[in-house]
């Protein structure tokens, strides 16, 4: 009943994403339909590949593929390059998480479904592809437009538009390390401990963390942000700087599923779009403070 309370936050960040990013997408696509086709027919064809891709293998309900197709959509658009090759876009670091992300939820399932915390068979919802992709989508476009025409309230990111993309990369690795860490802590470790207090709890429950649950959400952390470095040319410093704020996020996460969760203020959509949020928080944060040599 209180999860059903809830609800309402869920339709918040639906509303918070998506008529951005539908807007987003439709702009940017009649754009670069005029300027340079080739770009919009690649990123819409390979984004609703991958969304109905998602969709078949039962990843997501077919309203969340086509949120998360939208979603992907808006990330390839704000990370094009010349010369232009559709995969060195933000089209990998999302196929790296799903893939990933898909992978630890299989994993185990059995024992997931005795405890009560196996993921619905139909896959992923709507808000909950907005409150984990939402923030990478919002952060990346709004950086790069803030570049494009040099607004002087945000200096950060006049740098280079590939630099602000690390901060939404940051929000995508957070995601990674999340779903991974909490669907792998439940079969690589036996009773996790609670991050507020250090005591033991049963597995899934909010807020508890796991040592083998822990570092595997960093490693798949550092999986998207190597694959969103790689593509983009962002060199190691970018890497690691979105590495650390998604491990950031990661225990952000933690920490309000263990206080604001369990109490029943806010639902775990909720976590998942404030530790994104916090996740690219702390890069934008980094990268205001790295010298610009470094940039």
């Amino acid at each position: 009943m209180a999860r059903a309370k809830l609800q309402w936050q869920s339709k918040t960040i639906l509303l918070l994403v998506f008529p951005f990013v539908g807007a987003d997408v439709v702009l940017e696509a009649h754009w670069w339909a005029t300027q340079m086709p080739l770009v919009a027919v690649w990123t819409l064809g390979l984004s609703a590949l991958l969304g109905l891709v998602a969709f078949l293998v039962r990843s997501a309900t077919a309203g969340a593929a086509l949120a998360g197709a939208a979603i992907t959509a808006s990330l390839m658009f704000a990370t094009v390059s010349f010369p232009y090759v559709p995969w060195k876009t933000g089209l990998v670091p999302v196929l790296v998480l799903l893939v990933i992300t898909s992978l630890a939820t299989r994993l185990g399932r059995k024992r997931k479904e005795k405890l009560g915390t196996a993921e619905s068979k139909r896959g992923r919802e709507p808000s909950q592809v907005a409150a984990n992709l939402g923030v990478a989508a919002l952060v990346s476009n709004g950086l790069a437009l803030s570049w494009m025409v040099k607004q002087s309230w945000l200096p950060v990111a006049k740098v280079f538009p590939a630099a602000a993309f690390c901060v939404g990369l940051a929000a995508l690795a957070e995601a990674a390390a999340d779903t991974v860490s909490s669907e792998l802590g439940q079969v690589l470790s036996g009773n996790p401990r609670m991050i507020t207090t250090f005591r033991r709890a049963e597995p899934g429950v909010d807020g508890a963390i796991s040592a083998g649950g822990t570092v595997a959400g960093i490693v798949a952390g550092g999986l998207v942000a190597a694959s969103g470095a790689w593509v983009l040319d962002l060199g190691w410093r970018m890497f690691a700087l979105s590495w650390i704020a998604g491990v950031f996020g990661l225990f952000f996460d933690s920490l309000l599923g263990a206080t604001l969760e369990q109490r029943g203020w806010i639902n775990n959509d909720a976590v998942n779009f404030l530790s994104t949020a916090s996740a690219a928080g702390f890069a934008l944060g980094l990268l205001a403070l790295m010298p610009m040599r470094f940039l």
